[in-house]
């Protein structure tokens, strides 16, 4: 992922947390703030509770790889942040996929002439 597209200051993620509206499922956690650019940002984040190292590390590049083949479909100008849960540690890339799509959706992402 893009150097610009990375969030990666603590006080960007506390702003998040402050200022975000979140989104909730069994799997993840998607917090969304406008961020005043002309490019989205994106954070992951994968505590110890999902699992070890290996584990966290394999959900992070999944989400990754979600966030990258959706981008182009999303409006601009937000930070957004997946927080990863312990059941997602288990899925395949396709539910992964699926999984992302749908929070994106429900958070009103979604370019819809796309």
């Amino acid at each position: 992922m893009e150097r610009q597209l990375r969030l990666r200051r603590d006080a960007d993620f506390a702003r998040l947390r402050r200022e975000g509206r979140a989104y909730h499922s069994r799997w993840m956690v998607l917090s969304v703030a406008t961020n005043g650019l002309t490019h989205n940002r994106y954070g992951f984040v994968t505590s110890k509770q999902v699992g070890n190292a290996v584990q966290r590390n394999r959900v992070r590049r999944l989400l990754r790889e979600a966030i990258r083949a959706l981008h182009p479909a999303l409006h601009s100008g937000y930070d957004i942040v997946l927080v990863a849960r312990q059941s997602l540690a288990q899925e395949p890339y396709s539910a992964v996929l699926r999984i992302v799509g749908s929070q994106i959706q429900q958070a009103g992402l979604v370019m819809q002439d796309r």
